[in-house]
């Protein structure tokens, strides 16, 4: 612990749990439909790159084929098992109950930053992604709110053959 911690808000329970799987979610298959809407909505007014779309012009691409872009979501509509009895939980919020651990009290909870990594490896027509989302670190600061302990949440996605695909890092604040 750094900055002048006296004490700290992390648990051995919590510490525990850093690493552990706390949800995981499997899409649908990912279709050429799906890479062109999303392609069209987040390029719209412009036309996406032919990379997105055209299949004759994908074909002379290194990736022989259509691909997603970098940021597309495989999870913006459903999952393979969707859950009806159980509200859908944001991939950018979480609790240690989760995970059964009981989490520090706090006053509020804040969204600090976001990190995105991506590998070469593309999302493709046919690619069916696993979401995994995991507590990575925890760390802890005094601030002008007091002591504030930030949790690191990964979500990793990778493909049907175990390719990873991108991380994304969501650092929360708590005080």
């Amino acid at each position: 612990m750094s900055g002048g911690i006296s004490s700290t808000k992390v648990t051995p329970e919590m510490t525990a749990i850093v690493g552990k799987t706390m949800r995981e979610s499997i899409s649908h298959p990912v279709t050429v439909s799906d890479i062109r809407k999303w392609a069209i909505a987040v390029y719209y007014p412009q036309d996406p790159p032919p990379l997105f779309w055209d299949e004759n012009y994908a074909k002379t691409t290194k990736y022989g084929g259509i691909v997603a872009p970098e940021e597309f979501n495989p999870f913006a509509w459903a999952t393979e098992k969707p859950s009806i009895t159980e509200p859908k939980v944001a991939q950018t919020a979480f609790s240690e109950h989760e995970l059964g651990v009981e989490p520090p009290e706090y006053s509020a909870m804040l969204l600090t930053e976001i990190r995105e990594s991506y590998s070469a490896t593309r999302i493709c027509p046919g690619d069916v992604i696993r979401s995994t989302v995991r507590i990575s670190d925890y760390f802890e600061r005094e601030g002008r709110m007091g002591h504030m302990l930030y949790a690191t949440l990964s979500n990793e996605w990778r493909n049907q053959n175990d390719e990873w695909i991108r991380t994304t890092e969501s650092v929360f604040v708590r005080y």
